[in-house]
C-alpha cells in the first residue's frame, strides 16, 4: 500500500548517499510515524543548514562564520596546511585531536574521466596560499585512490617550485588489521611507507 506522497519522501530519501530504497522505505514510514512538531523540527533544521551553513572563503570549510572557526583561531599554526577532498573531511581530521595546523579543502579531486580538472576544484587558491608566504608544509591528505593520488602527484609538482616542504599522508594497515585481509595495494603501500624503529 502506498500513497503519492509517501513514494515522494521516499524517492527523495533515495538519492542521499548511502540510503538504498529499503532504507528510504524505512525511514518514509518511521517520518510518518514522528509528530507533528517533530517533523517540522526536521525540515526546518534541514531549510536552516542549507541557508545558513556556506564555505570559509580561506580554507573552503564549513562555516556560519565569515571565516570558519579553525581559520580564526589563533593558536592554530597557519604554517602547517593539510590538503583534504571535502568540507567533512576536516571533521574527520579533527576527531584525532592532535592536529594543530590549518586546512585547505579542495571540493574534489581530479577526474579526467568525469571531466574534472584543475581548474574545476580549489588548486589554484592553494597555490596562491603558499605564494603568499607563511605555509612552511603541505600535508597532502587525499583519499588512497586513483583520484586522490593522482590530485595529490599534481599538487607536490605544482608546489615543487614554490619551495614548499609538501608530505603525503602514510598509507597501509589499519591499527589492528590483519595481513590475511590485506590486499595486495594496501601491502605494498605499507612496505613502501615503512620506518625505522
Amino acid at each position: 500500500m502506498s500513497t503519492q506522497s509517501l513514494e515522494n519522501l521516499t524517492a527523495r530519501l533515495n538519492r542521499l548517499p548511502g540510503i538504498g530504497i529499503k532504507t528510504a522505505q524505512r525511514l518514509a514510514y518511521h517520518i510518518l510515524t514522528m509528530s507533528t512538531e517533530e517533523v517540522e523540527g526536521l525540515a526546518s533544521a534541514l531549510t536552516a543548514a542549507k541557508r545558513n551553513i556556506k564555505y570559509c572563503p580561506v580554507c573552503g570549510n564549513f562555516t556560519e562564520e565569515d571565516i570558519c572557526d579553525i581559520c580564526s583561531d589563533k593558536k592554530r599554526d597557519g604554517s602547517l596546511v593539510c590538503v583534504v577532498k571535502e568540507a567533512r573531511d576536516v571533521s574527520y581530521m579533527e576527531r584525532m585531536r592532535e592536529y594543530r595546523g590549518v586546512y585547505h579543502v579542495l571540493g574534489g579531486t581530479l577526474s579526467p574521466m568525469d571531466g574534472v580538472g584543475p581548474e574545476d576544484i580549489r588548486i589554484s587558491e592553494l597555490i596562491d596560499r603558499v605564494k603568499t608566504g607563511g605555509v612552511k608544509e603541505v600535508i597532502l591528505a587525499t583519499n588512497p585512490d586513483v583520484e586522490g593520488e593522482a590530485t595529490a602527484a599534481y599538487i607536490a609538482k605544482q608546489l615543487k617550485p614554490l619551495g614548499v616542504r609538501t608530505t603525503r599522508i602514510a598509507h597501509g594497515i589499519p591499527i589492528g588489521g590483519n595481513l590475511e585481509y590485506v590486499d595486495e595495494i594496501t601491502l605494498f603501500k605499507a612496505i613502501e611507507n615503512r620506518r625505522e624503529v
